[in-house]
């Protein structure tokens, strides 16, 4: 089974991986990928679209609406409107952000990758982007896919996560370390 291979697991890995296998054996790799980016980029940029798949107050009906409604009007194929439409009616909807980091790390690993997240206070521009993917392709020994992500609680900074490992070199970890060693020598 795929996700016992790439260390995606728990209910969004599962989610990711019955999607990865619907799209690799109808040959919409490729394109199911480029759905799950654009949703991804919605759901990062849109606080009410987050609201709708993260609150469990909102009726089932109404979150599948909203899903169907934003899989018309991004133009979404149909592995990943459908996709969308399980995780409604399953009630599942707040994996649906891990779920799609679960399809784009099966993804990587399918074709020779690794994937990696950046963790930035401020967005990084594509020169930065791209030197920071090199170094993490010298560290893994094979090409990294990257995703940045803004969070401004880093303070600065930056913590990049490359496959299962994490390497936090922000702000705030910093001063978490440094209250944590003052604690003790108090």
């Amino acid at each position: 089974m795929a996700e016992e291979r790439t260390g995606v697991s728990g209910l969004a890995g599962r989610y990711a991986t019955a999607l990865f296998d619907l799209a690799r054996e109808t040959g919409a790799l490729d394109a199911t990928a480029r759905d799950l980016a654009r949703v991804r980029a919605m759901l990062e940029s849109s606080a009410d679209l987050r609201r709708v798949v993260r609150s469990p107050l909102i009726p089932r009906a109404e979150q599948g609406a909203a899903m169907l409604a934003l899989a018309r009007r991004a133009r979404l194929g149909a592995a990943a409107t459908g996709f969308l439409g399980v995780l409604a009616r399953n009630r599942r909807l707040f994996a649906l952000a891990d779920a799609i980091g679960g399809f784009e790390a099966l993804l990587a690993r399918h074709r020779g990758e690794v994937a990696a997240e950046i963790f930035t206070a401020r967005p990084l521009d594509a020169e930065r982007t791209a030197a920071i993917a090199r170094a993490l392709a010298e560290i893994a020994g094979r090409e990294v896919r990257v995703h940045a992500v803004v969070d401004e609680t880093l303070i600065g900074g930056l913590a990049v996560r490359l496959g299962s490992r994490l390497f936090d070199a922000s702000v705030r970890a910093r001063l978490r370390a440094l209250g944590a060693a003052m604690k003790g020598a108090a």
